[in-house]
């Protein structure tokens, strides 16, 4: 009987220690390279919202980009404003209603929203119809009151041949637009600093017919505007077609006019 140990013998495979913190893998550049990337485009996100960091060149496209923003944005409300108007104000849809009974084929396309660069609120054409400056309004109610104002501009034009380039006939009809639109409400001319206990509306509509009378290129001085309006004074101001009176109270908003340069009826 053999006298051999019965024990095997020790494994001989190698051991593999853990790893210590040191020899842990590190990340690859490929990672750090899309984390920088990743970075880049916050910080430029970033640079872009707040304007901080960007070169001359940058600025000038981020603000020609943000104009542009704007502008679409004022276009859509001016759009959207028009035609609920359009469709639900009482003064608006009593002007169309008379427009097309004197024969004028009126419509929203008649309407125009454009930018107008500077503080105005519309303008009446014969050529080009009227132009609400969708930059120029600061409430709903605003753009109400230049649509009536304008609508008149053009009911005069359609029922009564206004002849633009005479002085009286446009001063005329800027008498019967501002009388009619609400655009000399009391409250209103407190809020241009103008308020008075007695004849405040006929001052208000004087006023107001004058200063669109000189914007008219053949005007020249306010002394030509006050005679043109003082010679059609009488006539004009007594003159509501196609209203029966002076537009009613409801009819008319707090807003405020301005005469846009680049269209002669203001």
């Amino acid at each position: 009987m053999s006298n051999e140990a019965s024990s095997s013998k020790p494994s001989t495979a190698p051991v593999v220690a853990a790893p210590s913190k040191l020899e842990q893998p590190t990340p690859s550049s490929s990672t750090n390279a899309r984390d920088e990337r990743a970075f880049e485009r916050w910080r430029k996100s970033a640079a872009w919202l707040t304007g901080i960091g960007l070169s001359p060149e940058e600025q000038a496209q981020r603000q020609s980009q943000r104009d542009l923003q704007k502008e679409e944005a004022q276009w859509i409300r001016c759009e959207k404003w028009k035609e609920e108007l359009l469709k639900t104000s009482p003064a608006v849809t009593f002007m169309m209603k008379h427009l097309r009974a004197s024969g004028a084929n009126v419509t929203g396309d008649h309407i125009h929203c454009q930018p107008c660069q500077l503080t105005r609120a519309g303008g009446f054409s014969p050529e080009s119809g009227i132009l609400l400056c969708q930059d120029g309004f600061w409430s709903k109610s605003h753009m109400e009151d230049t649509m009536v104002h304008e609508l008149v501009h053009m009911y005069d034009h359609t029922k009564f041949k206004v002849d633009w380039k005479d002085l009286r006939h446009h001063a005329c009809s800027e008498v019967r637009a501002a009388n009619l639109s609400g655009d000399c409400k009391w409250s209103r001319e407190i809020r241009r600093g103008f308020y008075t206990f007695s004849k405040q509306h006929q001052d208000c509509v004087r006023r107001r017919a004058v200063l669109s009378v000189m914007s008219h290129p053949d005007c020249g001085d306010q002394a030509k505007a006050e005679k043109a309006v003082n010679e059609v004074w009488e006539s004009c101001l007594k003159d509501t077609r196609p209203f029966d009176e002076q537009l009613p109270i409801p009819y008319r908003s707090n807003s405020e006019h301005d005469f846009d340069v680049r269209f002669w009826i203001l």
